[in-house]
């Protein structure tokens, strides 16, 4: 490593703790995204319908609420690009 590598004027960024540390996170479970890449998959989708029913570009204008009942709910309307 050089002079400029990074870490190197950081104290305790090379220490046995931080190192464990690094292990244990690169080692621990891993999140489940499914629902998050299926969101922006339909999300994509989404801009696509609009461009194509609005004939061209769009602009997005977001609503969201917490519904009584807990559900948290996003409302998305698409307009046409000025």
């Amino acid at each position: 490593m050089g002079k400029d590598a990074p870490g190197k004027d950081m104290p305790g960024q090379d220490t046995p703790e931080m190192r464990a540390l690094i292990k244990a996170v690169a080692e621990g479970p891993r999140r489940d995204n499914s629902a998050y890449h299926k969101a922006i998959a339909e999300a994509r989708q989404a801009f696509e319908a609009a461009e194509a029913a609005l004939g061209g570009p769009v602009r997005l204008k977001t609503k969201a609420r917490m519904k009584a009942d807990g559900e948290y709910v996003v409302k998305w309307t698409f307009k046409r690009a000025k």
